[in-house]
């Protein structure tokens, strides 16, 4: 989906906004004696948009030197007379891409599909892609070959020619400034107040004039929701939920209902919104989700769900859709910290804890000790091992990073799946899990690709308060001491919302898969994708897959083999196969322009 295009004519920069996006603020246009900006999405504030990008224009005229960008869900283009600057905001939510060879960029954009079509596809990226479940959008690696990422935070300036200058990423970003810590950092009570107020700010930055709240009936999107309908402008505020009156999913029925009372309570202008859900399953309209992206998209397989909501959500006119996706990774506890007391050799302190993380989560220490200190430690060996017991299986054993059995060996050796699967656990884990933590619980929170596919239709983008930067630095700087609390766990976030929370809700540990959405969209679609993984004729799909052990995975799933590791795994790929069938059948084109540039000095 193209949202913006850069290109040069004539040797002259020309910048361009999709004129219907910027219609229904998606996008801001503007030009100003300092330069012309596009912005996608918001900076700053969700409701002041238009102030938002003309800061970003401002703040990046006056500094040669790039400044940090702002908090916000945006991809931006800054048109200066003698540069250019594109950026993003640090969670990355909505996709920005540059068309770069030897050293000179001939297009910018949004749509990866946009300028590389007709080009080579890079089989870097798909070895990339097939690694795991965070492969994808923090990578500078795009589907097509010379198309490059504009990578999360990242700062990219061009001259005014084209000419590559400089890509700059920002250090993490500090804690925020509150009253002074005590000498060992806050305490629970002041752990809680802070995440509080930080979770706030969030929530209040993405409000919009008629906003969406994802509520299921759990700690997170409930906390989200009674913040936002605590806000003194909230506006017309709308109580989202998907409803399944039978199967193991019904019994989230009492907590959604709960929560929904409780919200009202504070807001009792907010229409509740509850969509049937009962016939909903994965995999439905499969083609469609995961074959018109802009590049594949590994959660298309659970997109008919969020669609339903998406839909209902965008007939009321919403124009923002919070959801609590994030929550379970930054706003608990750090089990990482076990890996750093066993880096630094404090072994007794180690035992200590594994003991009551163990009890805490009716877990054997050996299984504590073996996912946050060996697995991250060796990985890919952990992972081999692990495989080892697969037995004639296809997905058992299969984590995140080894070869599935059906990419090919000579795939994988030529274009460096190898290479790809220790750089992405580099990524997951680094030198120190602890804090690659909350760089990949980034990635891996919500179906992102879908929300930004939909975005023309739907009017708005997903947005997720507990990935705010802010959100995170706080969580990233408080001692274990204030947010660990054997068995009771994201301990910190209840504290801090526990004059909001009805008791039910406060007094969960727990919810219920979505293992029902599953299964049934195997058992309804299972034919048809095996259907489609014989009949696939891509020339890639044959080069890349052993597409029958592929069916004898989709089989193996279908019966309840493997885990969610080894079902993602299985899905990526799927929805591979569909995206380089239907490759060809949907070029990506800009149309509806509204030039930019048009008259600036």
């Amino acid at each position: 989906m193209e949202a913006l295009r850069l290109d040069w004519a004539g040797g002259a920069p020309r910048l361009r906004a999709a004129a219907d996006m910027a219609r229904q603020g998606l996008v801001t246009a503007l030009t100003a004696p300092a330069g012309a900006a596009v912005v996608v999405g918001w900076a700053g504030s969700h409701r002041d948009r238009v102030a938002g990008a003309r800061r970003l224009l401002e703040d990046f005229g006056r500094h040669r030197a790039a400044p940090r960008p702002p908090i916000g869900d945006y991809a931006a283009v800054l048109l200066y007379r003698d540069r250019v600057v594109l950026l993003r905001d640090e969670q990355a939510r909505i996709p920005l891409f540059f068309r770069e060879s030897g050293g000179r960029v001939s297009a910018v954009g949004t749509s990866a599909r946009g300028l590389g079509g007709g080009t080579e596809l890079e089989r870097r990226y798909l070895c990339r892609y097939l690694t795991g479940n965070l492969a994808q959008p923090h990578t500078d690696l795009t589907p097509f070959t010379d198309v490059h990422r504009v990578l999360g935070g990242e700062v990219v300036e061009l001259a005014i020619t084209g000419h590559l200058i400089g890509r700059t990423r920002p250090h993490a970003r500090p804690a925020p400034a509150r009253t002074p810590p005590a000498a060992d950092g806050p305490d629970a009570a002041g752990a809680a107040k802070e995440l509080r107020l930080a979770l706030e700010n969030a929530v209040d930055r993405r409000m919009g004039t008629t906003t969406a709240c994802h509520v299921s009936g759990g700690t997170d999107s409930t906390s989200v929701a009674l913040l936002a309908a605590r806000r003194p402008a909230a506006g017309q505020l709308v109580l989202l939920a998907g409803r399944f009156a039978g199967g193991e999913l019904a019994g989230e029925g009492p907590y959604l209902d709960e929560a929904l009372t409780e919200i009202r309570r504070h807001a009792p202008d907010a229409r509740p919104l509850i969509v049937d859900a009962d016939d909903v399953a994965d995999f439905d309209d499969f083609r469609h989700h995961a074959g018109d992206s802009d590049e594949p998209q590994p959660h298309a397989f659970r997109a008919p769900f969020w669609t339903r909501l998406h839909t209902a959500a965008a007939e009321l006119g919403c124009d923002a859709l919070l959801t609590g996706c994030g929550a379970d990774p930054i706003a608990d506890a750090n089990p990482f910290r076990l890996h750093r007391l066993a880096r630094t050799g404090r072994f007794p302190l180690l035992a200590r804890e594994a003991r009551a993380w163990a009890a805490g989560g009716e877990r054997g220490v050996r299984d504590i000790v073996h996912a946050y200190v060996v697995r991250p430690t060796l990985p890919l060996t952990a992972e081999r091992l692990s495989a080892l017991g697969r037995g004639g299986t296809v997905l058992g054993g299969l984590g995140d990073f080894g070869r599935p059995r059906w990419l090919r060996p000579v795939f994988a050796r030529t274009h460096g799946y190898g290479r790809a699967r220790l750089a992405e656990s580099r990524f997951v884990f680094g030198r120190r899990p602890e804090e690659s933590l909350y760089d990949a619980a980034n990635y891996a929170a919500a179906p992102d690709l879908l929300s930004w596919h939909r975005a023309p239709e739907d009017g708005f983008f997903l947005s997720h308060p507990f990935l705010d930067p802010e959100v995170v630095a706080t969580m990233r700087h408080l001692p274990p001491a204030a947010t660990f609390r054997p068995g009771r766990p994201k301990a910190v976030l209840r504290e801090a919302m526990a004059d909001l929370l009805p008791p039910g809700i406060q007094a969960r540990t727990a919810k219920i898969p979505f293992n029902q959405l599953y299964a049934r969209g195997l058992r309804r679609h299972g034919d048809t994708l095996l259907d489609l993984c014989h009949h696939a004729r891509h020339p890639l799909i044959e080069e890349m897959f052993d597409t029958s052990a592929l069916c004898r995975a989709l089989r193996e799933a279908g019966l309840g083999i493997g885990d969610s590791y080894a079902w993602d795994r299985m899905n990526r790929a799927l929805a591979l196969v569909v995206w380089l069938e239907q490759l060809d059948r949907n070029p990506a084109t800009f149309t509806g322009s509204l030039p930019v540039t048009a008259g600036l000095p």
